[in-house]
Formats: structure tokens, sequence, C-alpha cells
């Protein structure tokens, strides 16, 4: 056992670079897609854990009543805040009929599992709730990494407590597996990947430090017989990146997904790692991407 598995020694790792990387995201107002100009909301929600700080994304171009979509940024459930997802964001309210709730989060080591699961679960019934500005029936999940793993929890919560009712949950390139060790992942990219072995360590045990809960179906839903009884849950649309370590973990799963008719499509984008829409120069693979999912966001609420 690495000792990056120390819960003492993850820790400060883990804080140590969340302040560098915090530091180095760049703010609101500087989006990828500098034509899209759409005025936004900072808002708080209460959780049972506290308040979070979120941002409304109205759509640009409503008709009716738009639905909704909740947004978890990444970052390893250690790194990050929701103005890294401001681009995507933004791209989404001005093309499709949703309004974007984009939600921050408590971040490990500071609060560990389950928090961070029940705050966005929490946001995600507060969203939903009839005396919204938007449709709270027409309702969508996602996030991009750790977002994503968020998003496979809250859809699973949904499940097993009757609500509330999720159109289509967007798992964006996420671990889905935190049982299997890092070193078992393999990458193409070998030493150049984002995702080395020793900061995936870092991030799980930052996250789970308790070994016995990163099986918990809620952590792991790809992992062991975690994803049976899901018949009933919320449609997924999967994608993964070609070079990143996490892609195989994120295909079990989406072939679990599609044994019991929850798959809404399956995709690989070829020729990047992950993190390739917010951590490289691949606009237009990304916004070929962002296409993919605002037709499915499109289709899951008409």
């Amino acid at each position: 056992m690495s000792i990056l598995s120390r819960r003492a020694v993850a820790d400060v790792i883990a804080r140590r670079f969340a302040a560098k990387i915090n530091s180095a995201i760049h703010p609101a107002g500087e989006p990828r897609f500098p034509e899209i100009a759409i005025r936004t909301t900072d808002i708080s929600i209460e959780t049972r854990h506290g308040p979070v700080a979120a941002t409304i994304y109205p759509p640009q171009s409503p008709t009716g009543t738009p639905g909704v979509y909740v947004n978890a940024h990444g970052g390893g459930f250690v790194v990050g805040r929701r103005e890294q997802d401001d681009a995507w964001c933004r791209f989404l309210a001005a093309h499709a009929n949703v309004y974007v709730l984009n939600t921050d989060y408590a971040l490990a080591p500071h609060k560990r599992f389950p928090t961070p699961a029940e705050q966005f679960y929490d946001v995600v019934q507060w969203a939903s709730a009839p005396e919204r500005d938007w449709d709270g029936r027409r309702l969508c999940v996602g996030g991009q990494s750790a977002g994503g793993n968020l998003s496979a929890a809250v859809s699973r919560m949904s499940l097993e407590n009757d609500g509330p009712a999720i159109s289509l949950q967007i798992l964006h390139y996420p671990p889905l597996d935190i049982v299997t060790p890092p070193s078992q992942k393999p990458s193409p990219l070998g030493s150049k990947a984002v995702l080395q072995p020793w900061l995936c360590e870092v991030f799980d045990t930052a996250y789970t430090p308790d070994r016995a809960q990163r099986s918990h179906r809620f952590v792991s839903p790809a992992w062991g017989d975690n994803a049976n009884g899901i018949a009933g849950i919320a449609p997924a649309l999967v994608i993964t990146a070609e070079f990143d370590r996490l892609r195989s973990e994120a295909k079990r799963y989406a072939d679990k997904l599609e044994a019991v008719g929850a798959l809404a499509e399956y995709v690989e984008v070829r020729g990047v790692d992950h993190g390739y829409d917010i951590m490289t120069d691949e606009t237009e693979t990304t916004r070929r991407m962002y296409e993919v999912i605002v037709a499915h966001v499109n289709r899951a609420i008409d």
C-alpha cells in the first residue's frame, strides 16, 4: 500500500494541490466561446450540509416553459469550482431549452463522502420544486469527471428515493470505480496522461479514506455488482476520452446501463485525454461533443 493511501499524507497533498490549481482557474467572463453572452445570476441554495453557491444561466432562446439542467464540476472531489464549467454552461443555455444551474459543493478533504453527493442531491431536489422559473419535471443532471460521479450517485439516489424524476444523466469522463487501484488503470499515454496514478490515489484517499466506503454504490457504481438493481434509473449519456485511464470503468457502467435499457448513448472521443474540453485547445472537438450533449438534452426534455 502506497504512502499516498495514508489519510494524513493524502490530505496534505490534496490541500496543496487544490491551492495551486484553484488559483489558476479562469474566472467567469473568459469563456471558450466568447460569442455567447448570457447574463447570469448567482444564488445560494440550502442543503443538509449547509449552503452552496450556484449560478443560474437562463436559456438564450426559450420556448414555452424551459426545463433545467443541474451541473456539477469536476476536480477529483478535491479541486475546482463551478466557474471552470462556465463555457459549457453558457453553451448549453444558448443551444438547449433549459435553465442551467451550475453548483458548487463541499470539497475533500474538508468534507468527504457522502457530503458532496448529498449536497448535490439536495440541490437537484431544490431545482425540481414547482415554484422555480423552470419546469422541474423536465430535469437533467450532469457533470465532468468527479461531477459525473456525483451525477451517477444522484441518479441512483433519485431511483431509490422515488424522486425527483430525472430525464437524463450526463456522465462525462467520470470516475466510477475507485476500488480498483489507479495503477491498474492504464492509459496509452503513460507518464504523459493527465491523470497519473499518484494523483488518483490522492484524490481517492481524500474523498474516501475509509477503503470500505470505496465499494459503496454511490462511490463506485461500476465496481462489482453495484449496478444490480438499477432498472428504472434515469437514461444516461456516457462520454469517455480515448486516452483517459478512466475510460474502461465508464464503459463498463455504460454496458450495465444498456443491459437495463437505460443507456441513451455511449460516445468515446477519439484522440483526447481526460479534461480535454477545459484543459486543452481542442475547441472544435469540444464544440462537436457539446453539440451531441445539447441534442440529447433537448430530446430528453421535449
